[in-house]
């Protein structure tokens, strides 16, 4: 995914920053609890596509930006 692209990409459901999970081709939102699919490299931004994240995966992602 472009950098330039994430810069730019938010949340839908909290308006806030997004972290790329390269290994899962996901978008983590830590702040709604979230991951958004990466299909054929196009971001799902629907909250209705996303995956609710474990509380590992939110321990996982606490550092990270």
């Amino acid at each position: 995914m472009d950098k330039r692209l994430l810069d730019i990409l938010v949340c839908p459901v909290t308006k806030g920053p997004l972290i790329l999970d390269r290994e899962h081709d996901e978008l983590i939102s830590r702040a709604a609890r979230l991951a958004y699919p990466i299909r054929d490299g196009i971001p799902v931004m629907l909250e209705d596509e996303a995956r609710t994240l474990s509380e590992e995966e939110v321990e996982k992602w606490k550092d990270a930006r």
